[in-house]
């Protein structure tokens, strides 16, 4: 599997996303806003439900789940608190017919989307964490922490229950990831993307290296409403890439996540010129 390291704006992408990260959790709005999402995964989230996964008993804090402030795996997410799994995972047009729709590149999982797939891949336990709360819970190689109950709907291995959102090893049905953006990459400096299918690429040197968006809302300017795509190398060289992370936002209060509420499909007509 591809390790993160390749990616080549990880320095740069992790100090600006860490900084973000820890300005947004001194902000009594932006707990708000995750607290009462399906990513509170503690005791204290007031609008579970039985179909919700959360702990019964274990810790309150929001947070801890994703995020640490010390002690966190490093070349992934900022401050990730998860190991990453090592599923090798069947991609978008491995076996079927789709894959004639792909003009791009498709990589190994990598990125982002790691992250996000240590618990939606249903492999590894959502309490599983590297640096738990309280002084002596730290486990280089990741543990679940004592005492920890979950809600039924969860069950005793703290897994991912089946459903739609344990997305398996098995990523043929889902959107592409580690696709390369524009049908095949950009043809320009300007960001023209080589299929006219695909909006085009807005970029800025942040941290000394280039970034790629898609604007949804003000032009030029990077947003969290915005498609956020990563660098990642093809065989072309750096290319923007399409990742979990592209059209899903881990803090957003929009219905599942989305950058942009999908309203008469909004957020696929972001990146799709249809």
């Amino acid at each position: 599997m591809e390790r993160l390291s390749k990616l080549d704006s990880l320095g740069g992408w992790i100090a600006a996303a860490s900084i973000v990260m820890f300005t947004t959790m001194a902000a009594d709005t932006a707990l708000a806003q995750i607290s009462g999402t399906k990513h509170n995964l503690g005791t204290g989230n007031a609008g579970a439900t039985a179909t919700t996964a959360h702990l019964t008993a274990g810790t309150d804090e929001v947070c801890v789940f994703c995020h640490t402030p010390h002690g966190s795996q490093v070349g992934t997410a900022p401050l990730w608190n998860k190991n990453l799994p090592s599923t090798t995972y069947t991609l978008y047009g491995a076996t079927g017919g789709e894959s004639g729709t792909l003009d791009g590149q498709v990589l190994t999982v990598g990125s982002v989307s790691q992250a996000c797939l240590s618990c939606h891949d249903g492999t590894q336990a959502m309490d599983n964490m590297i640096n738990a709360p309280g002084s002596g819970g730290f486990s280089a190689g990741g543990a679940r922490p004592a005492g920890y109950t979950w809600t039924t709907y969860v069950g005793a291995t703290g897994q991912m229950p089946a459903g739609i959102t344990n997305l398996s090893a098995d990523l043929r049905n889902d959107h592409p990831i580690g696709v390369e953006y524009c049908g095949g990459g950009i043809t320009e400096a300007a960001g023209t993307c080589k299929d006219p299918d695909f909006k085009a690429v807005s970029r800025a040197t942040i941290n000394g290296l280039v970034q790629f968006w898609v604007d949804t809302a003000v032009a030029g300017t990077r947003e969290k409403a915005d498609m956020i795509l990563y660098r990642r190398t093809f065989s072309a060289g750096v290319s923007p890439s399409v990742e979990c992370g592209s059209c899903h936002d881990p803090h957003s209060s929009n219905t599942t996540f989305l950058r942009v509420a999908n309203t008469g499909s909004a957020l696929c007509l972001s990146c799709h010129v249809k």
